[in-house]
């Protein structure tokens, strides 16, 4: 920290706070450090061993070169080397002393004495001291024979260097004893007592046997000596407790500890120039200071560009630093196949994990006698990036991680929607079976925790077209199971990969285009309601009015619904897909949810526009003139008279009825076949293949490939393949109602009639005998005067109807005309029929209005949106084809057998008659 001190200001520069580029450091391996180097498992680079030193045979320590013994040994590197005198120049086999060695035996590249086969070497007598030359005895059946009695070969082993410094024996008498190491004392700030009972949830508390063993002893060996692989297992217990802190109560358990080691050895300094990283110690937490995750996870770059090339695909090179539970470093790991994944798959699904842009979900439910059995060791994953510079050069980038399961005062911090609260850990592990140990670590523990939920999260840089993303994130949840009996308990995994982009400016527009549409929606919907209000003759707005208007906006609300949501698929379709360097990722399914709300409002207005028009044909007037003329005259009597009349022939009703059966016949056909609509959009996507296009990958295959296998469908590119297929079939089929009967040939002309209110006034009065259901029995003279009363305002309809037609009918005549553009436009006549009846050319025969046929347009989106409604729910287009094909025929069935039900009621022809 720099102050930086004004007259008035003082400014305070926290270097943790304040970063100008990513966390990034070289990537080594112990075989990239020279022989005067070792492999620094903490700060994971090679560092220079200390005069007279060279690597030891693993790597990551330093041992004394050949003719050196030890003088001291912290452990690791931390040792000191002298030269052997001239008289002794061989060392020890323990590396502590210098001696001569026999003149049968050799001196190997390590400084030691070497006999020959069939020897052993001997160097101490049987009370442990040290011979000035080393003997080799020979060997036979029963094992080494001595030439004296007093020799011991190699039965000695040197006490732990911590014994030798405190008491200079093998006995820790009443020094501090713990772990097998013996202190003098406790270092400044360390406790006598520490907390190795481990508190799962409420509960469930165990009193670990790992943590009482090793606890202690890590704490002091890595404060005092700082000790490598102490301090590495003092890290390893603070992840198995998750790494939980509560500064209230401040106990000394694992975190605390690692803490307070972490804030003494400050002199030490810190790694790769990461505040949070002390030299000596392991990289636990992300940022040292709690709540710094919103400035450190979306505000640099990774500085690497990502394309989706089919030729390259690339991917995303994870690697691991690998730990044991005792702080050994065992070796970097790329994360291939199921490193990371608990669920067993083939390995090429396990490797498409990781092809970048690949969006990835692995479930499965494991026994927990298998996860028993395969992780009786712990091991412990610090987690990289490795890219390469501009320079060619290897790099690694730390992954922060999201522990769901950390408490920060009590708190579970990481739970928060909002990462202004986050603290960010590096260290996972998968499987935890010791820390639940009780008693004895080689019983069987009492609680296994699991990393029962993995995901990476890869965000996209907002505002990037070049393929930038932020470095990943993961985020893990850990579930305790308490140890039963583990034949039969079980526990579910999952493992996911999603990408992430900034939505904000996706919904807005939507939102616009939304507004826009509905605005559009709305004025549609007034001019519709005006015109019906024209039409029926009434002046004044009341509630029928208003839900008349509803039910308009409805539909019209439904299509600009259907708009903003198809445009919303073929935009994701079309970009995300066909795009060569990253620029959009698709939204996740949580993302979803916004555009699955529209889809179901567009279905839901959809449907209540179908059920309007369907009440709106079922309960139309209809009425059939009969133009032809009476031919020849029948001869009848006058009742009561005897006298004789000739009358005109009547029209035989069999005509009326053959109309009326053709009618009945077209109420419920389409312009398309539903059936092959249905048939063909299967064929399309499951046996062509577009389904495979709605795989969460960037790659455009027809046939399944290895990423699509294990990435998920996308609803939103379900929606818009599925739809897009549907209006393609259904724009290409052919008008499959022929003209006969349906609409004439070009003989017939068709008219929209907008009549005079007289006109109306004089067909209802003559028609109203047709609608009575329940008349008084003094109205009528008979019961069969109720029927004969309705034949005979059938008739007068008839005559009525043709002689206006005809211009019979002076004061009721009209005029033909065609329609105003605008009038077209907007769907309403702008003219008044005072005096006379307008006839309005029809070119778009709008009778068909009363008919499936003229409702095409609603019926395919209908069915479109339900198809996608089921298919968005199911995630299957078999299942929504069935369930599309089958409300098609119910809708269908209700359709014409009220339909049949409404012509019979206002023709007068028997039902009995509609086949």
């Amino acid at each position: 920290m720099q102050l930086l001190w004004g007259p008035l200001v003082v400014l305070v520069i926290f270097p943790s706070l304040i970063r100008s580029n990513i966390i990034s450091f070289p990537f080594q391996t112990v075989q990239n450090c020279t022989k005067k180097q070792y492999f620094d498992i903490a700060q994971v680079t090679c560092a220079r061993c200390g005069a007279q030193q060279q690597t030891s045979s693993d790597g990551t320590s330093c041992v004394c070169l050949p003719g050196y013994h030890l003088t001291s040994n912290k452990g690791g590197p931390s040792i000191t080397c002298k030269k052997c005198p001239g008289q002794y120049p061989a060392v020890t086999q323990d590396g502590w002393n210098c001696i001569r060695c026999p003149s049968n035996a050799i001196m190997d590249n390590h400084g030691k004495c070497q006999c020959p086969t069939g020897h052993i070497l001997v160097e101490r007598t049987i009370t442990g001291t040290l011979l000035r030359e080393a003997i080799c005895v020979t060997c036979d059946v029963t094992g080494p024979s001595f030439s004296s009695p007093d020799l011991l070969a190699n039965r000695c082993i040197r006490c732990h260097e911590t014994f030798i410094n405190t008491t200079q024996s093998c006995d820790c008498q009443t020094n501090i004893l713990t772990g097998g190491l013996c202190f003098l004392r406790y270092p400044l700030g360390l406790t006598s007592s520490v907390v190795t009972n481990i508190i799962y949830e409420q509960g469930l508390q165990v009193s670990s046997a790992w943590f009482a063993t090793h606890l202690k002893a890590s704490a002091i060996a890595c404060l005092r000596f700082a000790n490598l692989t102490a301090c590495q297992a003092l890290g390893n217990m603070c992840v198995m407790i998750m790494n939980s802190i509560d500064k209230a109560i401040v106990p000394n358990d694992a975190c605390t500890l690692h803490k307070i080691i972490f804030m003494k050895t400050i002199n030490l300094g810190i790694t790769h120039s990461i505040s949070s990283w002390r030299k000596n110690l392991p990289w636990l937490y992300y940022d040292s200071q709690y709540g710094l995750a919103s400035r450190n996870l979306d505000q640099i770059p990774f500085p690497k560009v990502f394309h989706f090339k089919s030729s390259h695909r690339m991917e995303l090179q994870l690697i691991i630093a690998k730990y044991d539970a005792r702080g050994y470093f065992l070796n970097w790991e790329k994360v291939i196949g199921g490193t990371l994944q608990l669920c067993p798959d083939s390995i090429t699904k396990l490797n498409a994990t990781y092809t970048f842009g690949t969006t990835y979900q692995q479930r499965c439910t494991l026994p927990v006698s298998k996860l028993l059995s395969e992780y009786d060791d712990t091991h412990f994953y610090d987690i990289y990036m490795l890219y390469k510079d501009e320079n060619g050069e290897d790099k690694l980038c730390p992954i922060a991680v999201r522990n769901l399961n950390l408490q920060y005062n009590g708190k579970f911090v990481n739970q928060d929607n909002t990462n202004n609260n986050w603290y960010l850990t590096r260290r996972i592990f998968l499987v935890d079976t010791l820390s639940g140990r009780e008693i004895n670590l080689k019983k069987q523990p009492k609680v296994v925790r699991v990393a029962s939920c993995i995901k990476i999260s890869i965000n996209l840089v907002p505002g990037s077209l070049q393929g930038q993303i932020f470095p990943p994130l993961i985020t893990v949840a850990y579930t305790n199971v308490k140890i039963q009996n583990p034949d039969a308990q079980t526990i579910s995994i999952s493992f996911s990969v999603e990408y992430n982009m900034h939505l904000t400016t996706a919904y807005q527009n939507t939102k616009i285009a939304l507004g826009f549409l509905s605005g559009l929606s709305a004025i549609c919907s007034v001019l519709k309601t005006a015109s019906w209000k024209r039409r029926i003759g009434s002046p004044m707005i009341d509630i029928p009015t208003v839900w008349k208007f509803l039910l308009f906006y409805a539909g019209d609300l439904a299509n600009a619904f259907f708009i903003v949501t198809f445009g919303t698929g073929l935009y994701w379709l079309t970009f995300f897909k066909g795009q060569q360097i990253v620029s959009v990722v698709l939204p996740t399914p949580s993302q979803e949810s916004y555009f699955i709300s529209c889809v179901a409002s567009a279905f839901a207005l959809k449907l209540l526009q179908l059920l309007h028009k369907l009440a709106h044909q079922l309960t139309v007037d209809i009425f059939f003139i009969d133009w032809e003329r009476p031919k020849g005259k029948i001869i009848k009597s006058v009742a009561g008279g005897g006298d004789i009349k000739t009358a005109p022939a009547p029209v035989s009703i069999w005509r009326t009825y053959f109309v009326a059966n053709e009618w009945n016949n077209i109420q419920t056909i389409r312009k398309i076949n539903p059936n092959f609509q249905i048939i063909a959009v299967l064929f399309f996507l499951e046996v062509v293949g577009f389904k495979n296009l709605t795989s969460m990958d960037p790659y455009s295959n027809l046939n399944k490939t290895a990423e699509s296998n294990v990435a998920p469908s996308s609803r939103i590119l379900r929606y818009g393949i599925a739809n897009s297929i549907w209006l393609t079939v259904g724009l290409i089929q052919e008008n499959l109602c022929s003209q006969r009967g349906l609409v004439p040939n070009t003989e017939t002309e068709t008219f929209q009639i907008f009549i005079t209110s007289k006109i109306r006034e004089q067909y209802d009065k003559i028609r109203e005998p047709i609608y009575w259901t329940d008349v008084p029995a003094r109205v009528l003279n008979s019961p069969g005067d109720l029927t004969e009363n309705r034949m005979r305002a059938y008739n007068t309809t008839n005559r009525f109807l043709g002689s206006f037609i005809d211009h019979a009918l002076r004061d009721m005549d009209y005029i033909v005309q065609d329609k105003l553009l605008l009038e077209r436009i907007i769907g309403m006549e702008l003219h008044e029929p005072i005096d006379k009846t307008i006839f309005y050319n029809d070119e778009n025969l709008t009778f068909t209005d009363v008919l499936y046929y003229g409702n095409e347009g609603t019926l395919l989106m209908f069915d479109m949106l339900f198809f996608s409604v089921v298919d968005l729910a199911a995630q299957n287009f078999i299942l929504a084809a069935l369930l599309t094909y089958a409300q098609q025929k119910i809708i269908q069935f209700i359709r014409h057998a009220l339909g049949r039900k409404n012509l019979a009621a206002k023709t007068l022809v028997d039902e009995r008659f509609l086949l």
